[in-house]
């Protein structure tokens, strides 16, 4: 490993592979998001939304669409703290203007800073599993710790394997919906679909192009799944929970199947799910936990998942 190598993330979910790679003490800035592991709290921070980060997720959302109407960055990148920081590699990404400071918005703040410091910028921009696989060997590569690459990588894979032996021979599989925003509906994508799958879920509806995942409330209903999990993205379980009138006020939400079986369930969409990096199979242990609770006993705690009783209650 180079000793030089001096690390800002942008991204939660590199910051995460940076330290799974063991090199937690080559990070010198973050994200404001970037909170795992603990340790990584203390570094400083180089982002900052200029959306609305409290409210609701329709009031986030409408934040984050004026500001993207008017052709504005949504996020505010400290240059003056990353130039101190003197960074050999920055990590950020290109899937999502929402999620993270964009590799665009960071070139366009920082590009004489880059060009002139010879400053190495990784782009992340995954839409499945082996390209998470592929992003974590691209950061290895880049920061002198190929082998530390290939082994995450494995023990990534063996994980998704355990789990995906024990379900792969179900005979009945739940029909599930995956809930990633509450305000506007949008349904999970990019490894969502295999997660499900390997978790012994039938996906409904099934796998849609970035486009088609916004969804009207009624094609919830038509589907009318057995199980429904709710994790948007960048929210806590309290937040959800909050959150849950929009959905509850939906005409024939109180009929769809999983409601009327109290088997709907919130996750925790801030640290899992929506992070493409190692802790990507606590999320798919988390899905086989709720879709087969007698094969899989729980292993997360509450911080993780719970399961909502509200329509429950509200029938008796």
């Amino acid at each position: 490993m180079d000793k030089n190598v001096r690390i800002i993330s942008l991204l939660p979910g590199a910051t995460e592979i940076v330290c799974g790679l063991g090199l937690s003490d080559r990070l010198v800035g973050r994200s404001h998001e970037c909170d795992y592991p603990s340790q990584v709290e203390r570094l400083p921070v180089c982002s900052r939304p200029k959306y609305i980060e409290e409210g609701n997720s329709k009031k986030i959302n409408r934040s984050v669409q004026e500001i993207l109407r008017d052709a504005l960055s949504i996020y505010k990148v400290d240059v003056e703290r990353i130039k101190a920081l003197n960074p050999t590699h920055i990590l950020t990404q290109s899937q999502c203007e929402v999620c993270a400071v964009s590799t665009r918005e960071l070139e366009n703040a920082l590009k004489e800073v880059i060009r002139q410091e010879d400053i190495t910028v990784i782009d992340s921009n995954p839409e499945s599993l082996d390209d998470i696989f592929a992003h974590i060997q691209q950061i290895a590569d880049a920061t002198d710790t190929h082998q530390a690459g290939m082994n995450l990588v494995q023990d990534m894979k063996r994980k998704f394997e355990s789990v995906r032996n024990q379900t792969k021979d179900i005979q009945s599989k739940p029909m599930v919906a995956h809930i990633e925003w509450i305000e506007p509906l949008m349904v999970g994508g990019h490894w969502m679909p295999t997660l499900i799958e390997w978790a012994g879920g039938i996906l409904k509806p099934a796998e849609l192009d970035e486009d088609e995942r916004w969804l009207s409330f009624d094609v919830i209903a038509e589907q009318n799944p057995d199980k429904i999990v709710i994790a948007p993205c960048g929210f806590s379980i309290r937040q959800s929970l909050d959150d849950l009138v929009y959905l509850e006020q939906q005409k024939g939400w109180m009929s769809i199947k999983a409601v009327e079986s109290d088997e709907v369930y919130i996750c925790n969409g801030s640290t899992y799910f929506n992070r493409p990096g190692p802790r990507l199979t606590d999320s798919l242990e988390i899905l086989a936990e709720i879709y087969h609770p007698q094969m899989f006993p729980r292993r997360h705690d509450q911080s993780a998942w719970i399961r909502n009783s509200y329509a429950h209650h509200e029938k008796e």
